[in-house]
C-alpha cells in the first residue's frame, strides 16, 4: 500500500462516508409562533434535505405535503414568487443572508441547517477555535479537517471514499459572513466576476509581500458569497462560482499562514465545493493541494498527503493544453516532500522532487514553485548541509525582488545550514533572517525559526546564545 492508500482510492470510490457517531444538541426553535407544518421538520427525510440546504426539495415538499401555494412561500420568505419557480427549477441557494431568511420566514430550527445564531468574530474565532454559539457539542478544527478529507475524494472522482473523512454539516458553523452587504446586484455580469478574480490578485500579492491577514480574506470571502445567488446567465453564474472558489483558496492559505488550522479548512472546503460544482479541475487541484500542505503544517503528514495525492490524480483532469497543467502538476509532487519527509521516507521524497524538475522548473518570472527551496528543506532534514546549501542559495536567488514571505523561508533555511555547518558567517545570515521574519505577519516563517534557534543554541559562544533567545521571541510573536 503505496503513502496515503491512493493506490486504493478509485476501487473504494463508490463507498460512503463513516458516520461521526456524535449527536448533535435538539435544535432550537427560533422566536415567533409554530406554523401548522412546522411537525414536517421532525421528518427524517426533511431533515436530510434541510441539512444539505437543498431548498427545492424543501419547497416542494411544502407545496405537495402542507399544499403551500408558490405564493405563500413567496410571501413568507420575502421573495418574489418567480424566485420561488427558479429554486423550484434547480436553482441553488447558497447566499448566507437569503438561507436565514427562509429559516426565519417558515420557522425552520435554524440549527437543522447549519446556521447557528452565535457569531464568529473576536478573538477565540480568529485563533481558530471554531467556538461559535449553537454548534455542536466538539465542534473543532480537527472535526473541520475530516469534513475536508471527505471533501477530497468527491472533488477528485465524484463520489465518497468510505472511512475517509466525515461529511459534516459545518456551513453555518463559521458565519464568517458578517451583516449582509447594504445592496446586492439585481443581476449578474463578467464585471462582477473580473472583481473577484481582481480581489484574489491583490489578496495573493499582499500575502506574498507580507504575510497574511486572514480576517481581511474571510471578509472578501464573505462579500463574494453574497453574490452566488443573484440571477445572471448561466455562464457568468459559472465563472463566478470559480472565481469563489479561487478567493476561498486564497483565504484558505491566508489561515494556514497564520496557524488557524479551522479557518483554513473552512475555506478550502468552500474552495472545494465551489471548484468542483464549477467542474474547475485547476482549481479543485489548487484547493486539494492547499488543504494538504495545511495539514502536514499543523501535524497530519498522512492525511495530508492523501489530499495531495488526490490532487496530483485530479490534475490530470486538467485539458490537455490548460497551460498550468504542467506546473501544478510539478507543484503538488514537490509539496509532497514535506508529508513524506515526516513520515519518514526521505527516499521518496528525493523521488518526488526528482519527478517534479522532470516536469516543469519555474523560471524567475514565475509567481509560484521553489523546487530549490524544497530541495533545501529535504537535504538539510537529512542532514546533509553540504547538498542542501546550494539549493537554498538558488531559493534565495529565485525570490529577489519577489515573494518577501518566501525569500523570508529561504533565508532562514541558508541561516540554519550555515549555522549547523559552523560557518564563519552563519551569525550574520541568521541576524539577517530573524530581522526578515520579525517584518512579516506570517506564522508559517516564524516557524521555521525554530530549528535556526536550535542550532544557535547548539553553538558556544555569548553571541550565539543570544540570538537564539532573540530568535525564540521572534517565533513566538504574533502580529
Amino acid at each position: 500500500m503505496s503513502f496515503g492508500h491512493i493506490d486504493r482510492i478509485a476501487g473504494f470510490a463508490t463507498g460512503t462516508p463513516a458516520a461521526s457517531g456524535e449527536k448533535s444538541p435538539p435544535p432550537v426553535d427560533p422566536p415567533g409562533p409554530a406554523l401548522p407544518w412546522s411537525r414536517l421538520y421532525d421528518r427524517p427525510d426533511v431533515r436530510a434535505i434541510l441539512a444539505v440546504r437543498d431548498i427545492g426539495s424543501l419547497f416542494r415538499v411544502l407545496k405537495d405535503d402542507a399544499r403551500l401555494t408558490q405564493r405563500t412561500i413567496a410571501e413568507l420568505t420575502g421573495m418574489k414568487q418567480s424566485e420561488v419557480s427558479e429554486i423550484l427549477g434547480g436553482r441553488r441557494v447558497l447566499a448566507y443572508d437569503v438561507l436565514v431568511r427562509i429559516c426565519e420566514g417558515l420557522r425552520i430550527p435554524r440549527e437543522l441547517m447549519g446556521l447557528s445564531y452565535g457569531t464568529c468574530g473576536g478573538d477565540g474565532f480568529y485563533r481558530g477555535e471554531a467556538t461559535v454559539a449553537g454548534a455542536p457539542e466538539g465542534v473543532s478544527a480537527e472535526m473541520l479537517r475530516r469534513h475536508v478529507l471527505a471533501l477530497g475524494p468527491i472533488a477528485a472522482f465524484g463520489a465518497p471514499i468510505k472511512g475517509l473523512g466525515e461529511l459534516l454539516n459545518i456551513g453555518g458553523l463559521l458565519d464568517l459572513s458578517g451583516p449582509a452587504p447594504a445592496q446586492r446586484p439585481s443581476r449578474l455580469f463578467g464585471l462582477h466576476v473580473a472583481q473577484v478574480r481582481d480581489l484574489s490578485h491583490s489578496l495573493r500579492e499582499a500575502i506574498h509581500a507580507h504575510g497574511a491577514n486572514p480576517q481581511m480574506s474571510s471578509a472578501a470571502t464573505a462579500w463574494a458569497d453574497h453574490l452566488l445567488d443573484v440571477p445572471g446567465p448561466e455562464p457568468v453564474k459559472c465563472a463566478l462560482m470559480a472565481a469563489v472558489a479561487e478567493l476561498h483558496t486564497v483565504a484558505g492559505w491566508a489561515g494556514s499562514d497564520v496557524g488557524f488550522l479551522a479557518r483554513a479548512m473552512y475555506h478550502y472546503g468552500r474552495a472545494l465545493e465551489l471548484a468542483t460544482e464549477a467542474e474547475d479541475a485547476y482549481l479543485t487541484v489548487v484547493a486539494l493541494a492547499g488543504a494538504g500542505m495545511a495539514m502536514v503544517e499543523h501535524g497530519h503528514p498522512n492525511d495530508g498527503l492523501k489530499m495531495l495525492q488526490l490532487g496530483s490524480v485530479k490534475s490530470w483532469d486538467m485539458a490537455a493544453d490548460h497551460d498550468r497543467r504542467d506546473v501544478v502538476r510539478a507543484c503538488v509532487l514537490a509539496d509532497s516532500v514535506p508529508a513524506l519527509v515526516a513520515l519518514g521516507k526521505a527516499d521518496a521524497a528525493s523521488t518526488g522532487l526528482a519527478k517534479s524538475r522532470q516536469v516543469w522548473t519555474p523560471t524567475r518570472t514565475d509567481p509560484w514553485g521553489d523546487p530549490d527551496g524544497v530541495g533545501a528543506r529535504l537535504e538539510l532534514a537529512r542532514g546533509r548541509l553540504d547538498a542542501a546549501e546550494p539549493f537554498a542559495v538558488a531559493s534565495m536567488r529565485r525570490w529577489e525582488g519577489g515573494s518577501q514571505v518566501n525569500r523570508a523561508q529561504s533565508a532562514i533555511v541558508l541561516a540554519t545550514i550555515h549555522v549547523r555547518a559552523g560557518e564563519q558567517r552563519g551569525l550574520q545570515f541568521a541576524h539577517s533572517a530573524v530581522a526578515a521574519a520579525g517584518k512579516l505577519t506570517s506564522v508559517r516563517v516564524r516557524r521555521r525559526l525554530e530549528p535556526l534557534a536550535d542550532a544557535l543554541e547548539a553553538r558556544p559562544g555569548s553571541d550565539y546564545r543570544e540570538l537564539a533567545i532573540m530568535t525564540r521571541q521572534v517565533a513566538a510573536t504574533r502580529t
